[in-house]
């Protein structure tokens, strides 16, 4: 008997031991959350000119004033970012060759969210450039917008797709929205007119005006040999190569007084320098003349 007992209690103490090493079953755990940026086609827009978590750069070009407007040139259309398409339940049929469109509506913009991203063009979207997104124009082309509250007009390069919610017309990028004052508003009405390439801002050319030094007033004439005439300014070397490129083609000897000036993250091309106030607007009025480009008058 005491054998049977103490087999008995040896084999409780067994399954006692193997019950107190099993292994207790788990809640499963909450799936994570993606940190992935949905596309912008699909992104839901709230209040004001621009997505919930998006915004202003951190650190923006100190003069987003002097960065010229997008130059119209004649461009194949993109083969993809040109067909029918449908997003959150609305179907678009964008054009397919470019042709006279004038409309009037709410602009937005869109900033840092989606810096460097691609675009519907397959372009990665820069924040500073001259740039906007439209549902049907086609990619690429060019439109001057205006804001009809305070009749600023900038040229821009269609190269992206939306807006798509709130009955918006046009969604600029962050520059855009910035040299028409709609920044701080988030959207405006404005007017967006198409531009024929074969004769870019001929038909909208408006007078041109040159902005006062930057660093102290001159008086008229007066003698200092440090102005500039600063033609444009880019987030990148090549764009500004680019542009003195074009300019140096056209102005026969004064191309040899254009330079790129990299300074606070920009490159900056100027022309100079100007000995007076008066011999920089005499520079400045022949390049309105013939290359449409309103220049803004430094001092170094």
């Amino acid at each position: 008997m005491p054998n049977r007992f103490a087999l008995l209690f040896l084999v409780l103490l067994f399954l006692g031991g193997c019950a107190g090493n099993a292994v207790k079953p788990t809640a499963p755990s909450a799936p994570e959350k993606s940190t992935k940026t949905p596309p912008r086609a699909a992104a839901i827009k709230y209040g004001g000119g621009y997505y919930q978590d998006d915004g202003p750069g951190e650190n923006p070009p100190e003069n987003l004033d002097a960065i010229p407007d997008a130059v119209p040139k004649l461009e194949p259309l993109n083969k993809f970012a040109n067909n029918p398409y449908s997003v959150l339940g609305q179907n678009f049929v964008p054009e397919t060759r470019l042709q006279p469109y004038k409309a009037e509506g709410i602009a937005s913009w869109y900033g840092r969210k989606f810096n460097g991203q691609r675009t519907s063009s397959g372009e990665p979207y820069d924040m500073y450039g001259m740039t906007a997104a439209h549902p049907t124009l086609p990619i690429p082309s060019y439109a001057m917008v205006t804001n009809l509250s305070n009749h600023k007009s900038v040229v821009v390069r269609i190269n992206d797709r939306g807006p798509f919610l709130n009955g918006r017309l046009i969604d600029l990028s962050y520059t855009a929205a910035h040299r028409l004052g709609i920044v701080g508003h988030g959207s405006a009405r404005v007017e967006v007119d198409s531009i024929d390439p074969a004769a870019p801002l001929a038909q909208a050319a408006k007078p041109m005006t040159i902005s006062p030094p930057v660093s102290s007033p001159l008086a008229d004439n007066e003698a200092s040999g440090n102005i500039y005439l600063q033609l444009g300014a880019f987030a990148t070397e090549q764009n500004a190569e680019t542009l003195l490129s074009r300019v140096r083609e056209q102005i026969g000897s004064l191309a040899d007084n254009l330079r790129i000036l990299s300074r606070d993250g920009l490159f900056r091309v100027h022309l100079g320098p100007y000995h007076s106030t008066s011999e920089a607007q005499t520079a400045a009025a022949q390049l309105w003349q013939n290359l449409e480009i309103k220049p803004v008058m430094v001092v170094r």
